[in-house]
């Protein structure tokens, strides 16, 4: 079965890239599973669905990935009498305001964060119910617009597997002898706090702008998702504000989970290198705390992390890591230009097929964290 980002990526039933891709099944139905609950019409919400169809366009378009924004715009325009004249004005206009302070907004919030996540702020989000959306369609739109940046980096980065080509049985990765491990003296060991500009492996808190769900009085619906989430969610901010959509945080979670913790494939560690270079390069300081220490959890060393920390640009100990970091550096700031010269790296580092879908996924899964917690919330120190 093709789904989407198949179709988008030119991807063939039975062709090497599209094998590999649908060897993490799991990730693919719960990717479309989330666009079909996002840009469908199944979400009984004010946002309408000519007004996310539109606003993903858009999102796409400042993005760079143009082969999404036209998927999306045929679909709006496809909505005929739905499509108003304000947003007709935006597909055919770029970048123009539509003089509606409610549109304006969301507009505003989603051209920010398509590309520059740490740029908004708790102003930019308070504007959007202030110019009338409810908290629910608040928290949909910051879903949306974490879900179409995953879904443009993914779609870039697979479409750039397909063009590299690839075999059907994805040999095992050649990884050299390495020396003994030697922790560097000027870190602190693995499992205490690593500090160095700006950003930490330490645990974090985190606190949303919007105001969450009381677990005692929310629905049975938002209860399961609570309870199936997160051991902790019905104590935390950031569950608890999500869970104001619940439909969308169970397709979001179970993304996640597909994608983090598949069996086989890039090893945990390396996942986790992926997803703090993205965090780091958003200024995404709580994400790069708590995938640092999963890291050093994992991998027992944190030297790669204080690499990161210091110079994403340079980070890595071995030429997998250097590869799996440029590449998600890469996909996170210029996925409209990404192609297979950004994955060719990884081949030559000795990375499998599968392995580098795993990478892709990682790297685009945390451009839509990233977005969540830089712009619904504001992670807090626990320590001095």
């Amino acid at each position: 079965m093709t789904d989407t980002i198949d179709r988008l990526a030119g991807l063939e039933q039975g062709g090497p890239t599209f094998t590999t891709r649908h060897e993490r099944e799991k990730v693919a139905l719960a990717t479309q599973a989330c666009e079909d609950l996002l840009l469908g019409n199944q979400l009984d919400s004010d946002l309408t669905q000519a007004e996310r169809l539109v606003l993903a366009a858009e999102q796409a378009r400042v993005s760079g990935v143009s082969v999404l924004e036209a998927e999306y715009r045929g679909r709006a325009q496809a909505l005929g009498d739905a499509i108003t004249p304000e947003l007709r004005s935006i597909l055919d206009q770029p970048g123009a305001q539509t003089g509606n302070a409610r549109l304006d907004a969301m507009l505003h919030f989603v051209r920010t964060l398509a590309l520059n996540p740490a740029q908004s702020d708790q102003a930019a989000l308070l504007a959007i119910p202030a110019a009338g959306l409810s908290l629910n369609d608040t928290v949909l739109l910051a879903q949306l617009i974490g879900f179409v940046a995953y879904q443009a980096r993914l779609l870039a980065g697979v479409k750039a597997m397909g063009d590299l080509g690839g075999v059907t049985e994805a040999s095992a990765a050649q990884i050299a002898d390495a020396a003994p491990f030697v922790h560097p003296a000027n870190l602190p060991p693995p499992g205490e706090p690593l500090r160095r500009n700006g950003f930490t492996s330490e645990t974090l808190d985190w606190k949303a702008w919007l105001q969450v769900l009381d677990p005692d009085t929310a629905t049975p619906e938002q209860q399961h998702v609570l309870e199936v989430s997160h051991p902790k969610a019905k104590s935390m901010d950031f569950y608890l504000v999500l869970a104001r959509q619940p439909q969308v945080l169970l397709e979001r979670s179970q993304a996640f989970n597909a994608i983090m913790y598949a069996p086989g494939g890039l090893s945990r560690a390396e996942r986790e290198v992926a997803a703090t270079a993205v965090s780091r390069s958003n200024g995404c300081v709580y994400c790069a705390s708590v995938h640092a220490q999963r890291f050093e959890q994992l991998a027992k060393r944190n030297d790669v992390m204080a690499q990161l920390f210091d110079e994403p640009g340079t980070a890595g100990t071995n030429a997998r890591e250097r590869a799996i970091i440029q590449a998600s550096l890469a996909l996170t700031r210029t996925p409209g230009s990404f192609g297979k010269q950004n994955l060719q790296p990884l081949r030559d580092a000795g990375l499998s097929d599968l392995e580098i879908l795993d990478m892709l996924h990682s790297a685009a899964l945390f451009g839509w964290a990233n977005r969540l917690m830089l712009n619904l919330g504001v992670e807090l120190y626990s320590t001095p």
